[in-house]
């Protein structure tokens, strides 16, 4: 009789079974433990049982069956956002993250590409949440390649055993060979085996091998106590076949004699004081039996075995290749590997984890289609604010509220553009389509986006569907969104932030008619007080125009309160005159009802340019 005892906590992931059985009064629990994909470095799926082997439960056929760990790997799709991200780009990566995970598709995790706000982190912070992991680039790495995991051996296996991994499978060109604490000591081929070999037919010597290893190599076994005191064996390998004037090479002490049923020469060999004698295929008499000065080995083994085994059961240390090894790790980059396997010979290389440790090989067909990134962009659709490496990512899916720009994609791909004020707007509705109410918390997230990203739903951009949005999603959090737009808008210009930090928090590069123009805004509440620091934005421009040779650079400080936005410029001055019809003073201008950089700024500064 076997009860049964079975735990499920669903939302945290973590399963727990309990087998007791009242033959043996033995409790038997098995974890089961599940997570999500890790940050960039890697992610993953990891199983673990852990067993209590209870008297009488296991029979030892049954535990050499069981598997001990299984890891399966789930690649993580990546939500992510522009460069440089405002509000609504990390909460609607977070959110549609958040919605597929919910539906089933566990996957999908948020990302970030730059550094979080001040406003973004206070939003964060007021409703609970961490920020998105940060993402440098989606260049293919070595971790996205479908690598070899052969056997690593340690420096002190003999060679026959690791001829055996070898010819177990003859996909392997090379094993990785680890020192005790599993650092890459070198590498092992068929070929460093068979120079080895034929080596060894010209020079019949070996020297210091433990006796552990050739007694495994033979599986032999020692049959005098003399031979329990010896630690290596060393000498020149000697078959001493019967001859008419005896065998005068069994004179030499070095010698590691091979024979068989031959007890005179036996004990010829034994008086002479040989290092070894070993028997193949013989009953060793007793002379043999009481050798004071040799190890007597007997073997199953013939002679010519035996010979062959003595050279398998050296360390694979002494042979395997040490110099110019080349290996990468798991976070270098596929264009960097290329490079170098494209200049060496060799068939394999070893791969390295954070710590060191060998965790697979490549080879150069590895390289020919390495398995790339998959990412989800939310909050545009443009090459140049998107994450470096994007051409070598596969992109998934793109839901945005931005004009069509210039991402170029292999296949077919979801997308989902509409004409409203924050993406946060468009994300909500995506779960009212799938009949799915996101938490209090989230929803609050969600509606801070809108409202910052519509400037308290004055931006030009906005549209009744955001305000109805936003204010439904508020009843669910249970805020106010005039009070929630106020404390974002108290944080976006702070005194204590240096101007270089707060003139790029919501920056965006553009290209218009042969123009590089930089653009910086920043919602604030009193734009007077911001505008004291004029000359250090100014400064901080010029630093920025000089290292990404800008044509122009703005920052707008959107007022919410002057229903318009002064701009701080550097550039020509008659642009700015002309594109927004306002007088111009000292680097800069106030341009009233202008609350939108992407409807208001750049569409009049292309009308322009042309």
């Amino acid at each position: 009789m076997i009860i049964l005892t079975y735990l499920a906590l669903v939302r945290r992931r973590f399963f727990v079974f309990v087998f007791f059985s009242p033959e043996s009064c033995t409790i038997l629990p098995v974890f089961r433990l599940t997570g999500g994909p890790a940050p960039p470095a890697g992610g993953g799926l990891w199983e673990l049982a852990l067993e209590n082997r209870g008297a009488g439960l296991y029979n030892e056929k049954k535990r050499a069956q069981r598997p001990q760990k299984v890891r399966t790997i789930m690649e993580p799709i990546y939500v992510m956002g522009h460069r440089n991200p405002d509000t609504d780009s990390i909460v609607s990566a977070m959110a549609y993250a958040a919605l597929r995970n919910a539906i089933g598709d566990r996957e999908y995790v948020a990302a970030r590409l730059g550094h979080v706000s001040d406003e973004t982190q206070m939003v964060l912070k007021k409703f609970g949440f961490e920020p998105p992991v940060f993402v440098h680039n989606v260049r293919n790495q070595v971790c996205d390649l479908a690598y070899d995991t052969p056997p690593v051996l340690n420096a002190g296996v003999n060679v026959s055993r690791a001829w055996d991994v070898l010819r177990a499978d003859g996909r392997i060109a090379a094993l990785p060979v680890t020192d005790d604490d599993g650092h890459l000591y070198g590498m092992l081929s068929p070929g460093d085996i068979a120079s080895y070999d034929m080596q060894s037919i010209y020079r019949p010597h070996v020297d210091e091998i433990p006796l552990f290893n050739l007694i495994s190599a033979l599986e032999g076994r020692i049959i005098n106590e003399a031979g329990d005191m010896v630690d290596t064996i060393s000498g020149d390998v000697v078959i001493a076949l019967p001859q008419a004037h005896g065998c005068p090479v069994i004179k030499d002490r070095n010698a590691i004699v091979i024979c068989g049923q031959q007890d005179a020469l036996v004990r010829e060999a034994i008086e002479a004081g040989v290092r070894c004698v070993i028997l193949c295929q013989a009953e060793p008499d007793e002379a043999a039996r009481s050798a004071a000065g040799t190890c007597v080995i007997t073997t199953s083994f013939d002679a010519y075995r035996a010979a062959r085994m003595i050279y398998q059961s050296i360390p694979i240390s002494r042979i395997c290749r040490r110099t110019d090894l080349i290996s990468f790790r798991l976070r270098d980059y596929i264009d960097d590997v290329r490079e170098l396997v494209l200049k060496s010979r060799y068939r394999s290389y070893p791969i390295l984890d954070d710590n060191d440790s060998v965790v697979g090989t490549l080879s150069r067909f590895h390289l020919i289609r390495p398995k790339r990134k998959r990412v989800v962009l939310v909050d545009h659709n443009e090459a140049a604010q998107s994450v470096p490496g994007l051409e070598e990512a596969e992109i998934l899916e793109i839901i945005d509220h931005h004009r069509l720009a210039d991402i170029q994609t292999s296949s077919p791909i979801y997308f989902r553009n509409e004409p409203v004020g924050c993406t946060a707007t468009i994300v909500a509705g995506m779960y009212q389509e799938k009949g799915l109410v996101p938490s209090e918390k989230l929803a609050g997230l969600m509606a801070a986006a809108i409202v910052s990203d519509t400037v308290m739903f004055k931006s030009p951009t906005c549209t009744e569907r955001d305000r109805r949005v936003a204010e439904r999603l508020a009843r669910i959090a249970g805020i106010s969104l005039e009070a929630l737009g106020r404390e974002i808008f108290s944080v976006a210009a702070s005194d204590s932030r240096p101007a270089d930090e707060i003139l790029t928090t919501d920056f965006k590069d553009f290209h218009i008619a042969g123009h590089n123009l930089g653009i910086g805004q920043v919602t604030c509440l009193n734009s007077d007080d911001v505008l004291r620091r004029k000359q250090e934005f100014l400064d901080a421009m010029d630093r920025r125009m000089q290292e990404k040779d800008y044509d122009m650079m703005i920052l707008m400080l959107t007022d919410v309160l002057k229903d318009g936005t002064e701009i701080i410029y550097r550039g020509d001055e008659e642009t700015i005159r002309q594109a927004f019809n306002v007088p111009c003073r000292d680097n800069a201008a106030f341009l009233p009802g202008v609350m939108s950089r992407k409807k208001q700024v750049i569409p009049m500064l292309s009308v322009l340019w042309g």
